[in-house]
């Protein structure tokens, strides 16, 4: 056990309970201790680790509420059986088309419905407490730079943006694996902004787009938008795009594009696997096609070590990475970028023509936060949160949703996928919970032909309070309305067994 665990002797009794917990859970996630292991007694666990039993307790403690592990009596600590993973899906390989029109009416009335306040939000991918963020931090400085440099509330910061942020992004690229130069990059108004000027410089009107499926639902009406065709890439819930696919299309030159998001996918949550990454590159650069990476949740990875973009591969420049710090910093700042590759200088000129620049002040402002350390710090204690509440939420999920409910096993960011058994239509369970003031999202929006009635997104980046809680329970309580099957996993033969075989 000792060889999976950092080292807990340099840090405080409260962060040492907290980080044996992080690493155990981040083993349980790896395989290393596997479904029904038996951990460590609490003493043997104090003596490996020369930390107290109470710090020990105290860390399977916080491990139970995650619903990782359970204890049994006079037995010891057991990792729990774990939520059923999704299968792959075999889809057919979907043709060009545009967004249907009920999938994008479908996305306005779950919007309309997420930003009311007296709604409690299950899917929504917005942080909804100050404390997801440092905005005190950010205040300080925004302040102290008012008074020292008034005059950033009169300028103009010209296209391709503040030079000090685009020095700081480059040498926080580093750790995605990028090469990047401050001319390489150019701030935009959030993400969104960043994918669009993407689609606008490396596209026309009737292009044909692929995208994941299930995909990030507000590129539907985005693609709809620019008059581009959106066609469905098979797409492994764990490993990612199919390749295979993907390169039988590019063969047959039916892409002119490709949108992907390779690291913390939104909504399944998967990391594709660093050798897909590379050849994932490869393929995109032999067939000269351009591969629109979509890295917003990158930094928000649960593993210390950082999976690289596919960015960090790029060999000729078809590689355009957009992402922004509205996910992890600062929201209302709405400061995003993206390095365009061989479009670079196309998307510098486009963005000028299209919102000019972004503010001075707040640019400068995420600048200084960054060179001081102090956004590290914050996605360290970032990351943790999000970890843990993606391990309680499907423990909530293990324990009120039907049995026979599938679920992804998110490698960062913040949401994860949920398919339903048979029986369960997502798009009457939404219609059935805003009546209840509880919005999700049904996964036929992920999708430009409405697929997955069955499927839909949670998101865990709210406080676990007792109304979120609360909410999720009521919605896995309809769900067992609807298909007739009781809460709770299903125990297999095979598992009874192996467990019968351990204890005895």
């Amino acid at each position: 056990m000792a060889d999976i665990l950092t080292s807990l002797t340099d840090v405080s009794t409260d962060t040492r309970y907290n980080q044996l917990a992080d690493n155990l859970a981040e083993a349980i996630r790896r395989g290393t201790l596997p479904a029904g292991s038996r951990l460590p007694s609490v003493r043997s666990s104090a003596q490996t680790h020369g930390v107290s039993i109470n710090t020990v307790v105290a860390a399977y403690r916080r491990l139970e509420d995650r619903g990782l592990i359970e204890a049994r009596p006079q037995s010891g600590f057991y990792v729990r059986t774990a939520l059923p993973a999704l299968e792959v899906q075999h889809q057919p390989h979907a043709p060009a088309a545009k967004p249907a029109e009920d999938v994008l009416d479908l996305i306005d009335t779950v919007f309309a419905a997420q930003i009311n306040p007296a709604y409690t939000n299950l899917s929504l991918a917005c942080p909804q407490a100050n404390d997801f963020y440092p905005g005190a931090k950010l205040g300080r400085i925004m302040a102290s730079l008012l008074r020292r440099q008034p005059h950033l509330i009169g300028q103009y910061a010209l296209p391709p943006g503040n030079v000090a942020l685009r020095q700081q992004i480059a040498r926080r690229s580093l750790a995605l694996g990028m090469m990047l130069e401050t001319a390489d990059i150019t701030l935009t108004h959030g993400c969104m902004e960043a994918l669009q000027l993407a689609l606008r410089v490396t596209t026309k009107p009737g292009d044909s787009v692929g995208l994941e499926t299930p995909t990030y639902f507000y590129l539907l009406p985005l693609l709809a938008s620019l008059g581009l065709k959106a066609v469905e890439i098979p797409t492994d819930p764990q490993a990612g795009l199919s390749l295979d696919a993907l390169e039988l299309m590019l063969n047959e030159k039916r892409l002119n594009a490709l949108i992907a998001m390779p690291t913390a996918q939104n909504p399944m949550g998967f990391t594709m696997p660093l050798a897909a990454k590379k050849r994932l590159a490869r393929l995109m650069n032999d067939h000269q096609v351009p591969l629109i990476e979509d890295g917003l949740y990158a930094e928000i990875q649960f593993s210390d070590a950082l999976s690289p973009a596919v960015k960090s591969f790029d060999r000729d420049g078809w590689v355009l990475f957009c992402t922004s710090f509205t996910k992890t910093l600062a929201p209302d700042f709405r400061i995003g970028w993206i390095a365009g590759g061989r479009y670079a200088e196309k998307l510098r000129k486009l963005k000028a023509v299209s919102s000019m620049s972004e503010s001075s002040l707040l640019s400068q402002t995420l600048a200084v936060f960054l060179e001081s350390g102090g956004y590290d710090h914050h996605l360290r204690a970032l990351r943790r949160r999000y970890a843990a509440q993606v391990d309680e939420a499907r423990a909530l999920i293990a324990r009120h949703f039907p049995q026979g409910t599938r679920a992804t096993q998110p490698m960062g960011g913040f949401v994860f996928w949920v398919d339903f058994p048979a029986g369960v239509d997502t798009v009457v369970l939404f219609q059935q919970l805003l009546d209840e003031k509880i919005c999700m999202t049904p996964g036929t929006l992920y999708s430009p032909s409405g697929r997955y009635r069955n499927g839909l997104r949670l998101s865990c980046c709210y406080p676990f309070n007792a109304r979120y809680t609360a909410a999720l329970a009521r919605l896995g309580q309809r769900a067992c309305e609807m298909s007739g099957l009781p809460p709770g996993l299903a125990t297999t033969t095979a598992e009874a067994r192996a467990d019968e075989t351990r204890t005895s």
